[in-house]
């Protein structure tokens, strides 16, 4: 495990994080919102142990797209980088995309979810990972 605050951001450095305890899981998402929100066929998410990711520079850069279910996805307003997922209920981060991360944030993926959704131009490789038609079970 990489040596705690994990640290993170955007693109263009206007927002930045620290998470202080180790993630819980990854996965692959391969939903249609996270092809959309990313321009790609799949989605690298981490869950984090609900208070344990701090915003330490640039809150008020943070934009949130709030739909009718799941969780609210989190960017930077000014550069549009994907960061986190946060609870409808409470507003409490409790996924940040793999990509905001600095550097290895000492999990990895452990199975895929939505591959009923994947695209034919972007197919679930063979890895050995537990696939889920739909959302990933609770646990």
């Amino acid at each position: 495990m990489p040596e705690l605050p994990l640290t993170g951001g955007c693109g263009c450095r206007a927002v930045r994080f620290e998470v202080d305890a180790p993630p819980t899981g990854a996965s692959y998402c391969h939903c249609g919102r996270c092809r959309h929100r990313t321009g790609t066929g799949v989605q690298i998410s981490v869950r984090v142990q609900p208070g344990s990711v701090r915003v330490v520079e640039g809150e008020p850069q943070l934009r949130t797209w709030l739909l009718e279910d799941g969780f609210g996805k989190v960017f930077c307003g000014t550069c549009g980088c994907s960061l986190f997922a946060t609870d409808r209920a409470d507003g409490e981060i409790m996924i940040v995309r793999m990509g905001a991360f600095d550097d290895d944030p000492g999990v990895r993926p452990q199975a895929h979810q939505f591959v009923a959704y994947a695209p034919a131009w972007a197919p679930v490789p063979d890895d050995g990972l537990p696939r889920f038609d739909e959302r990933l079970p609770p646990g």
